[in-house]
């Protein structure tokens, strides 16, 4: 049984949102703690929408909550209502002063139950897998700890690596999440798919590769993967790219969701050296994701090879001087380890914009020039404080 932990990254979250607007949606995979990060808020009232008597509480729409006046309320897993947008849309429209966290495993939008995506009447929380400010609130802060064992709570926590729990979080999320919200067919194709993404996490993504190991066709695999990044399960990094005849414009990379299931899939059940770069990458993307709340995250290679980790394009990089400008970002687990070559290839083809190396063992940031190319080398902390702060800030939402 996880403990009780408040999580206060997070709690502040919903706060700050439920200021904004009166719904909020609380999004992530199974076990990630949404249930107990909500019932961890204060002045909180608590419906388990699993339980059939809750949900016959809720029949009657208006009656429940004209029940419930002010209150702060949680609907966990909403989704097994018959009509849970009715229920949110009513609520957001109707009872202003009445504040709901509803929470399930996947966007709003991705079941045919929800109607209604409830466009302008809503927030979206996305949480991660446990992030830096997690580890503090866990009390532990052992970095190769997390990434063996992963940033789902139950799994960080166990005294053991968990190796069974992995396969039964695979069986459940196929019975609860797929089969009720997309019905696929083929288990043991899907199956299949979704364990080779995570073998083979951080690389480039060829469909027709995993259509003959997974018995089926270059389309299903498409649609495989379109349901592995609903349920936030895989993130597909797409290019950066300006259309320049050099660059890769179409082939996306896919992470898996977390470490734990990187190593599980992978065999690992110790970390050696040449592991670590890998999973600090994925950790890295987990942080921005966290912090952020967005996956608007691109990566960039051109067809010499050289490669970006990271790329924030578009109105959420916007540079001191005020424009648009593309933010590079490479992950090292040794500051040590950062070669230039591949950065300068960039800044050859998008000269403007800020620059940074994340790595786990720099303490205090500081600037290194690299001809006219200045980059920041800076500890995930400060990186995900800057994400929510000043400069890179606007990179959130």
């Amino acid at each position: 049984m996880v403990r009780t932990i408040k999580r206060r990254f997070w709690v502040d979250l919903i706060e700050h949102e439920w200021r904004e607007r009166s719904v909020v949606w609380l999004a992530g995979v199974r076990r990630v703690g949404k249930t107990c990060l909500s019932q961890s808020l204060p002045d909180i009232e608590y419906f388990d929408c699993e339980l059939p008597r809750v949900r016959r509480m809720m029949e009657d729409v208006e009656g429940f909550l004209d029940g419930l006046a002010a209150r702060r309320i949680v609907l966990d897993e909403i989704h097994r209502l018959k009509n849970p947008s009715e229920l949110l849309k009513i609520a957001a429209d109707h009872y202003p002063n009445l504040r709901v966290l509803a929470t399930g495993s996947s966007t709003l939008g991705a079941s045919r139950k929800f109607k209604d995506t409830l466009a302008g009447r809503k927030r979206d929380i996305w949480l991660t897998p446990l992030c830096a400010a997690d580890l503090a609130d866990f009390k532990n802060t052992d970095l190769a700890h997390r990434l063996l064992r992963g940033g789902l709570p139950p799994f960080f926590l166990a005294d053991e690596l968990p190796e069974r729990d992995f396969q039964e979080w695979l069986d459940a999320y196929w019975a609860k999440d797929i089969q009720e919200l997309f019905r696929l067919e083929k288990r043991s194709s899907f199956q299949k798919f979704a364990e080779l993404i995570m073998a083979q996490s951080g690389g480039i993504f060829v469909a027709k590769s995993f259509a003959a190991p997974c018995e089926v066709s270059r389309q299903t695999i498409t649609n495989y993967l379109k349901v592995l990044e609903t349920t936030f399960m895989v993130h597909v990094i797409r290019p950066f790219s300006g259309r320049r005849p050099n660059e890769i414009v179409s082939a996306p990379k896919t992470y898996a969701f977390d470490t734990g299931f990187v190593c599980y899939h992978r065999g690992w059940k110790d970390l050696r050296a040449e592991n670590l770069g890998a999973l600090w990458e994925h950790y890295v993307l987990n942080e921005m994701m966290a912090r952020m709340q967005s996956r608007r995250i691109n990566y960039w290679r051109d067809k010499r090879g050289h490669e970006v980790d990271f790329v924030i394009a578009g109105r959420g990089a916007r540079s001191p001087g005020g424009g648009a400008h593309p933010v590079a970002i490479e992950c090292k687990w040794s500051a040590g380890e950062f070669d230039s070559g591949n950065l300068l290839a960039f800044r050859r083809q998008y000269p403007q914009g800020e620059n940074f190396v994340v790595a786990r063992d720099v303490a205090r940031s500081y600037v290194r020039s690299y001809g006219d190319v200045k980059v920041r080398f800076m500890g995930l902390s400060s990186f995900g404080d800057l994400m929510l702060g000043g400069g890179a800030g606007a990179w959130r939402k």
